[in-house]
């Protein structure tokens, strides 16, 4: 076991779930926080999605349950943070990590993507931890909650809508960090860059694409799943005890470089 501090802590991930056998951010760091073990509650609209990455989870001998649920449905968000306070009894770290694109302008993108987009990206971070802070406070031990934005936030290369929601990420962690910090709870925010998960090879990638995306990179190499996962593990654990309010990019160095509108995650 490694020193993180995680032992017998519960981590809620939200969109914990992946294609296939692919290792996603949020089944990243499902895995890297119960090899830490940490309880992990894995969340996904996609049940089955979820009760891979437990399967996954499991067979490495750690703890962790499936958790269904419509992230944009308040009444939803609430039963999943119950449910998860009824299986493990409290609730200690939250990864909000769902999420969906859009390459649109504003003049191209259409009102109803636009609002699906607000909606995913940041309505649902807004939701869950509208239930999950208060079952933190309840299990009387502060906590952690790591919000996924994009390094598209900071380094616009168009990508209107999905830059614009991204960029809410950031505000809203750094508002909540404010709001709750004197409940013991830190709220911080991951940026990624390029990374090669299923929800980018699922829509297909020419190797020249993957090639190029590397290339970005100023170490010339190709971000994963578990790059993301390992930085969120890092900041929902006791090492990063004196971290809040910030963001954290996990890019390889490619927004050290002029934007690109395809070239990065």
């Amino acid at each position: 076991m490694d020193d993180y501090g995680l032992t017998d802590k519960v981590a809620l991930i939200a969109g914990g779930g992946s294609r296939d056998d692919g290792i996603g951010n949020g089944r990243g760091a499902a895995i890297l926080l119960a090899r830490s073990g940490a309880k992990v509650a894995v969340m996904d609209q996609d049940l089955e999605a979820a009760e891979k990455t437990v399967a996954m989870i499991r067979a490495e001998g750690n703890d962790a349950a499936a958790f269904a649920c419509d992230a944009a449905d308040e009444d939803d968000c609430k039963r999943l943070i119950d449910a998860v306070m009824d299986t493990y009894g409290r609730l200690d770290c939250l990864d909000n990590n769902i999420g969906i694109g859009s390459r649109n302008s504003v003049v191209d993108e259409p009102l109803e993507t636009y609002r699906k987009v607000m909606q995913v990206n940041v309505e649902t971070m807004f939701l869950i931890s509208k239930f999950a802070i208060p079952a933190m406070i309840s299990s009387g031990g502060g906590g952690s909650i790591v919000n996924i934005s994009s390094i598209s936030a900071i380094r616009p290369r168009g990508l209107t809508t999905y830059t614009a929601s991204k960029g809410a990420v950031i505000a809203l962690t750094q508002a909540m960090a404010i709001d709750h910090g004197p409940d013991g709870i830190r709220v911080n925010c991951v940026a990624p860059g390029p990374v090669y998960t299923p929800m980018v090879y699922v829509r297909g990638m020419s190797e020249d694409a993957r090639a190029a995306r590397s290339k970005a990179s100023i170490l010339g190499v190709e971000g994963t799943g578990w790059d993301i996962g390992q930085t969120v593990r890092f900041l929902l654990s006791d090492q990063a005890r004196y971290i809040t309010g910030q963001v954290i990019v996990v890019d390889g160095g490619v927004s050290l470089r002029s934007p690109e509108r395809d070239s990065a995650g």
